[in-house]
């Protein structure tokens, strides 16, 4: 399964559709890119006169890209006949730098387990520069519809 069927699969449409591009993608991890709108809906109220985006905003950035793209890759056997059901687990994230509208992110995340349909990763997320702009454990379930 390459990166062009995986995004068919991900349950998620703009405006809430955080991934561009996956780089790479393998039963170890998943890198991939997205560039967030400078009309996004959360930056006229995040901050007044000095948007930036919410650190919620690139939390799910990191689970759709670091977590929901690498569980469609390693459940893509039961998937081929069925949509995935996905659930965020637990997430803790860490935050260093902020990210401006318009500004392109990079998601790389490494698997930590995947058993019993939960899937545990290390995500990083870097600016356009290669800085760090946060990190954290971000886990999940994932399945099939049909079970």
């Amino acid at each position: 399964m390459g990166s062009d069927e995986i995004m068919t699969f991900l349950p998620y449409c703009k405006p809430f559709l955080f991934v561009d591009t996956l780089t790479h993608i393998s039963e170890e991890g998943v890198t991939g890119c997205y560039t967030f709108d400078k009309d996004s809906y959360f930056y006229k109220g995040h901050f007044k006169d000095n948007p930036i985006t919410p650190g919620v905003i690139l939390t799910e950035t990191m689970a759709q890209i670091g977590v929901v793209c690498l569980g469609i890759y390693l459940m893509r056997k039961e998937l081929k006949t069925s949509l995935p059901a996905i659930a965020l687990s637990s997430h803790e994230v860490d935050f260093y730098l902020p990210v401006t509208p318009g500004e392109k992110v990079t998601v790389v995340s490494e698997k930590q387990y995947f058993r019993f349909r939960k899937l545990k990763c290390q995500v990083n997320l870097y600016n356009e520069e290669g800085g760090l702009v946060c990190r954290g454990k971000i886990a999940g379930m994932i399945g099939s519809n049909n079970g």
